[in-house]
């Protein structure tokens, strides 16, 4: 199941749960400071094909909501999240599965448009760093080695769009992140082949919460 699909179909659920809970009112934005979390599911996607393995994680952090106008604010944010992916294997002599985890200090830069009080809809992109990784294997083959970062590219950027639902001091919602860089660096072989691994771009899903401290 992709993320894609997963989102699609969130998306919907939760935009039809919402709406029977708002009320047509005062749509202004305010200013606003907090702390968030959430859960991800995540996995890494390629030009050619997807990975159908989701890998659950999860993010925390802190978000600001500034206004520059009635009803629309820019909203910064600091987070440290997980992404990654999970494969299961089985070729006659092992099964199994193996994760690949990502983990970054990231920085959403968000437009958010309140089309309610209480519901809002945002979209921009964020940036990454990315601070240490793993790769654990269970089933027949245990192992749980982490991978230098220097072998992996540090950076990661992409787009973001999303939806939320106010109740004042809590939030909640959807999120879907986008990546635009590869995961791994590109390297040259002996041969002078040039290939990069992983040669795959994060995707990633979240359902957060949020809690307004001003």
């Amino acid at each position: 199941m992709k993320i894609h699909s997963n989102f699609l179909c969130a998306l919907t659920l939760f935009l039809t749960a919402s709406f029977g809970m708002l009320h047509a009112q005062d749509n202004n934005v305010n200013t606003e400071f907090g702390v968030k979390g959430g859960f991800n599911m995540s996995n890494l996607y390629q030009s050619k094909a997807d990975d159908n393995n989701v890998l659950y994680g999860f993010n925390a952090g802190v978000y600001a909501t500034l206004p520059i106008s009635d009803f629309i604010a820019i909203q910064p944010e600091i987070l440290f999240t997980t992404k990654g992916a999970e494969l299961d294997y089985n070729n006659g002599i092992a099964s199994g599965n193996t994760k690949f985890r990502l983990n970054y200090i990231e920085v959403p830069l968000l437009v958010r448009v309140n089309i309610t009080k209480n519901f809002n809809i945002h979209a921009g992109g964020y940036a990454s760093y990315l601070v240490s990784s793993k790769v654990t294997g269970d089933g027949d083959i245990i192992f749980d080695q982490k991978i230098d970062t220097d072998n992996l590219n540090k950076f990661d950027a992409g787009l973001s769009a999303g939806v939320g639902v106010d109740f004042n001091p809590i939030s909640i919602g959807l999120r879907y992140n986008h990546g635009l860089t590869t995961v791994g660096k590109e390297r040259t072989t002996l041969a002078g082949t040039t290939y990069t691994f992983p040669d795959a771009k994060n995707n990633n899903l979240t359902l957060y919460l949020s809690y307004k401290l001003n």
